[in-house]
């Protein structure tokens, strides 16, 4: 017992569970009259009550309802709202089934659905009747359905060896857990047995038969014991939650059952659920898979597989172990690994004195599991053989399915005693007779590594016996005359077992060491492809042919678009795939509610695809569809979890691309709001300065009385303004220019001085103040540029170069040849840029020396600069300048080639 008041998570998930229904709508309650065998009254009780409610003012339908010729039930239902059924046609007949769609878009607040673990028509939308109860749950509805006993799942063999009839159809024991309410219709097996004389339940000519077999008292009797037990066990766990609810921790036990004859698997499979269902534990199903089960064929493995997948519907976990050999090992530790407490397992059974003999050599499972199950609590069953099982062939059948396998393993064994005789052959005059022997062990290595212990075996006999005929004395005769000659024989026998044992192992091992191996590649592979993937294409292109390849199937991933639409977005080995309706409806399903469909699954399982969802945190992005290239083969449990650690893979795949993308779009945001800031800032003050000078001047000059002298050197200070303000609206528009990619320069031979000397000019104001020094190297080419842009682009560096640069000092311009054209550098003896900040200087809205003393510009004039030498294939870099101090930029501009004047 705990002290903690608080209570248990289980109680939260619980009630969450009760909560979750479609697109957000409470989930409807499941109310369940259960009865311990047809004709007790179930679905009179279940009307009854449906119709207190109708005049209590509930909106009741029902969908479905049968009388079975009861005029009492008849009459009852008359009263109350009927949906018309749904007529199927299934092999030319005409049959009639509850219209799910109908009672979906009549949405009553209660409908009615009889027979719970009824079967639906092929060509249903689900296989079973308890399915479309489920769909009407999560819509919100309320629903009435009936059940007997016998069609538990976890019950089914109990019943079949009660009554001697196994019942085919069966609801999983979630349902009955999903059931919010259980009502028990109860009534003496005396009574049950005069209502079948009067034709109560069937008609007189099958009550007769009924009531010689399976309507018995004693049958009758058993029956009403497992539906009180079932009860009672229901108010158990009731009580369980509700002690949870005040604070009791749940119990700390956890059950495995063991598999591993396919004959007996269900039946375990059942009695465990039988078992936890009582202990309210958690449940654990696993089987070890070794390459002697594998041997068994495909009819084992299958019905293997089966057990599984009744195990998972009936809400356990479920694991497929590997192990070389030793079974019993790989179930105690995988038991250890899951906190198991309690061990289920079949007794294996021994018949006949020969099989009895050989646990004296080899123990059975049961024993060595046993031995080795330390600390853990042991049941021991004996369930009753499933007759749809392998192990329930004929025995002659038996033979002849394993029949080949075993001439083939003969074969190998005579060829390889065949070949070591003939090799030993011409030694035998030579060698000791004894070293003879070790011709056969490596004939013996080499069929066990081929065909395993079973190989080594065989091989070991037949080598025992040539080399008795052929190399021992009496020759040509397997008797033995001589003491050591025996000996030398047991020794060979000995040590031919042994090492074929050892090296069947090995072959063992290096099966399961290839499968790891290719399992990791692959997985690698994928993972690989999809972490370098740049487009959501790529990653579905490569989850595609992953999941072709490894599972050996076709593969098709399906997205939506306008309207919720469902494409073929990739696929392999084609993109395109003939999809039946049933396919199509199942990949909407499989999308819509978040859950598998289609072949194989619970819902629309007639379809010729499985379709599985691709799901990430929030809603499903699509479909995943598979087609095996073998019709008869199914999913395992290991190959679904693997498909699901796939499809996890591709949807994070698809979710860090989207995130990516937004991430992007963000930046992208961000760099739009600094530049527009950093523009405003530009404007307000370096548009704002020059116009206010402009409008100063002008306005004195308007005013009058003003010297001539002064009036014109204010008329010369405003013009110089407005030319400086004309240069920074230039360099905006260029700038514009530049980012939109709609800067074509139209290339012209211009002579480098040329260039310089129209630069000087229109900066002969600016740059009066300082000494500036033009220095062309001889033999320098002519460029092969647009004029106007980069004589721009040198205006740009010459008026950079006058803010930084002190009044006085010397502006160099340097142009000569250079291996990439022609280099053109101006310098100056300001502060210099420093190295942090070259890369950077051409960045736009960027300036070198910042502070309250900053010059004035707007941080445009660099990167229109590389801006327009890059247009021209061009280059620009910060050097190391000349001198101690100071600045310089260097730009290398393509040269004028021969041949360029004529073009």
């Amino acid at each position: 017992m705990s002290d903690d008041p608080r209570p248990h998570p289980e109680q939260f998930l619980a009630e969450a569970n009760a909560e979750a229904g479609g697109a957000g709508v409470p989930r409807g309650r499941l109310k369940l009259f259960l009865g311990a065998s047809p004709g007790v009254g179930k679905t009179y009780a279940m009307l009854e009550e449906a119709l207190g409610r109708d005049r209590a003012g509930t909106d009741v339908a029902v969908a479905l309802a049968e009388t079975h010729g009861r005029k009492e039930t008849a009459a009852l239902l008359a009263q109350l709202d009927q949906l018309p059924r749904r007529v199927i046609t299934y092999r030319d007949r005409q049959m009639s089934e509850m219209d799910l769609d109908a009672l979906l878009a009549r949405r009553p607040q209660l409908a009615l659905i009889d027979e719970l673990a009824h079967t639906n028509v092929p060509g249903s939308r689900h296989p079973k009747r308890w399915q479309d109860v489920e769909e009407v749950l999560a819509e919100g509805i309320d629903v009435y359905s009936t059940l007997n006993i016998q069609h538990i799942e976890s019950l089914n063999d109990l019943v079949a060896r009660i009554t001697g009839i196994r019942v085919q159809e069966t609801v999983p024991d979630t349902v009955l857990q999903m059931a919010d309410e259980i009502k028990l219709i109860d009534l003496p097996p005396e009574d049950l047995i005069q209502r079948m004389r009067e034709g109560k339940v069937y008609m007189p000519a099958e009550a007769g038969r009924a009531l010689s077999n399976f309507f018995s008292k004693p049958n009758l009797t058993a029956l009403r014991e497992l539906a009180l037990r079932t009860a009672a066990s229901r108010v158990d766990a009731d009580m369980a939650t509700l002690r949870r609810g005040l604070g009791t921790g749940p119990s700390q036990d956890r059950l495995m059952v063991c598999l591993d004859d396919p004959a007996t698997a269900k039946g375990l499979v059942r009695a465990g659920r039988r078992m936890t269902d009582r202990a309210r534990i958690p449940w654990v199903v696993a089987t070890v898979v070794t390459p002697a089960i594998e041997g068994r064929g495909p009819a084992a493995t299958g019905a293997m597989s089966d057990a599984l997948q009744l195990a998972e519907r009936l809400g356990a976990e479920t694991r497929m172990l590997r192990a070389e050999g030793d079974v019993a090992q790989a179930f105690v530790e995988a038991a250890r690994q899951l906190n198991v407490t309690r061990l289920i397992l079949g007794r294996s059974a021994r018949a006949g004195w020969v099989a009895r003999l050989s646990t004296l050599i080899r123990p059975t499972l049961t024993q060595r599991l046993v031995a080795q199950a330390e600390g853990f609590e042991v049941t021991l069953l004996d369930p009753a053989p499933d007759r749809t099982t392998p192990a329930a062939i004929p025995s002659v059948r038996r033979r002849s399915v394993a029949f080949r396998p075993a001439l083939g393993l003969l074969l190998h064994s005579v060829m390889a005693t065949t070949a070591a005789t003939l090799i030993a052959w011409p030694f035998w005059h030579i060698l000791p007779v004894a070293s003879l022997a070790v011709i056969y062990l490596v004939a013996v290595l080499a069929v066990a590594m081929r065909q395993g212990t079973a190989g080594a075996i065989a091989t070991s006999v037949c080598c025992f016996l040539a080399y008795n005929f052929f190399f021992t004395g009496p020759y040509f005769s397997f008797r033995v005359a001589a003491e050591e000659s025996f000996v030398a024989l047991m020794v060979f026998t000995i040590s031919a077992l042994f090492t074929g044992r050892l090296a069947g192992r090995l072959k063992k091992q290096i099966e399961f060491m290839r499968a790891d191996q290719t399992r990791t590649e692959t997985l690698y592979d994928f993972a690989r492809k999809i972490a370098s993937a740049t487009t959501t294409d790529d990653v579905l292109w490569a989850a595609a042919a992953h999941i072709a390849h490894t599972l050996q199937c076709h593969s098709l991933i399906l997205m939506p678009r306008g309207g919720g639409i469902l494409e073929q977005v990739q696929g392999f080995p084609s993109i395109e795939e003939e999809l039946d309706p049933h396919s199509q409806a199942a990949a909407l399903w499989a999308f819509q509610k978040n859950v598998p469909a289609g072949r194989d699954t619970d819902t629309l399982p007639t379809a010729g695809w499985m379709f599985l969802p691709l799901a990430t945190q929030g809603a499903p992005i699509g479909a995943v569809g598979l087609r095996f290239i073998d019709p008869d083969r199914r999913l395992d449990p290991n190959t679904r979890r693997l498909l699901a650690a796939v499809e996890d893979q591709i949807a994070v795949a698809v979710e860090r691309i989207s995130v990516e993308g937004d991430l992007e779009q963000a930046r992208l945001i961000s760099e739009t709001e600094k530049l527009r800031a950093a523009l405003l800032n530009s404007v307000s003050h370096d548009l704002r300065t020059p116009l206010v000078t402009v409008i100063g001047a002008l306005s004195a000059v308007a005013d009058g009385g003003l010297p001539l002298e002064q009036n014109q050197k204010l008329v010369v200070e405003a013009l110089d303004e407005a030319r400086r303000l004309d240069r920074f609206v230039g360099n905006l528009l260029v700038m514009t220019r530049l980012g939109h990619g709609a800067l074509r320069p139209r290339r012209e031979i211009v002579p480098v001085d040329e260039l310089i000397g129209r630069a000087r000019s229109d900066l002969a104001r600016v740059l009066a103040p300082f000494h500036v020094e033009t220095e062309t190297a001889p033999g320098t080419p002519p460029l092969s540029v647009d004029p106007v842009l980069i004589g721009q682009a040198i205006t740009n560096l010459l008026e950079n170069a006058t803010k930084y640069a002190p009044e006085g000092s010397t502006i160099r311009i340097a142009a000569e040849q250079a291996p990439s054209g022609v280099a053109l550098t101006v310098m100056d003896e300001g502060p210099g840029i420093p190295a942090s900040e070259r890369d950077r200087v051409f960045d736009i809205f960027h300036r070198a020396v910042q502070g309250d003393g900053h010059p004035a510009g707007t941080g445009l004039g660099l990167a229109i600069v590389k801006g327009m030498v890059e247009a021209h294939d061009g280059s620009i870099e910060v050097i190391d300048p000349p001198g101690s101090c100071g600045a310089a930029i260097r730009m290398i501009l393509p040269a004028a080639v021969p041949g360029d004047a004529d073009a």
